[in-house]
């Protein structure tokens, strides 16, 4: 499900994002990090829970992500939840404020890795669902695992 490149190694990722939001389009950024903060990565101290993306004079910033405190550092270590700056062209950006300002949508991070030595976080331009929407998606999903089970039992061939 993901579309990020095979030589990469994910640190974190949102499941409940896909639960409560209808995703859209994929975009990837790198992030502006400090010392502590890319040590704590590596190591898998973050959490995507309640993290989300805002565009603030022409750049893009990510909010609530909470990167750990690096355990080995004795002094400058970084904030856990400070806000983070965004890399990605400038002409992505104008698209997706273009795309933010329509109603309902939002930019929600779903997965944050490592590529080729650098921190990279997938955006996902995603529309909030409501309670039936997500009461059907839980429908569906139990009935296709019934279905499975079904096939399962059936080529077992006990009578």
């Amino acid at each position: 499900m993901s579309n990020r490149p095979e030589h990469t190694k994910l640190v974190c990722q949102n499941r409940k994002a896909r639960h409560d939001y209808h995703i859209d389009d994929r975009f990837e950024a790198g992030m502006v990090l400090t010392g502590t903060e890319v040590k704590s990565l590596r190591i898998g101290r973050a959490n995507l829970k309640d993290a989300y993306a805002r565009v603030r004079n022409g750049e893009m910033y990510l909010h609530q992500f909470h990167i750990g405190e690096y355990p080995f550092a004795y002094f400058n270590n970084h904030e856990p939840l400070r806000v983070r700056k965004l890399l990605m062209h400038a002409h992505e950006i104008k698209r997706l404020t273009g795309k933010i300002q329509e109603k309902g949508f939002s930019l929600i991070p779903l997965e944050v890795y490592f590529s080729k030595g650098k921190a990279k976080v997938t955006l996902a331009l995603a529309r909030g669902k409501k309670n039936y929407d997500k009461r059907h998606d839980i429908k569906r999903r139990e009935g296709e695992r019934e279905m499975d089970r079904i096939k399962k039992d059936k080529g077992r061939g006990d009578y």
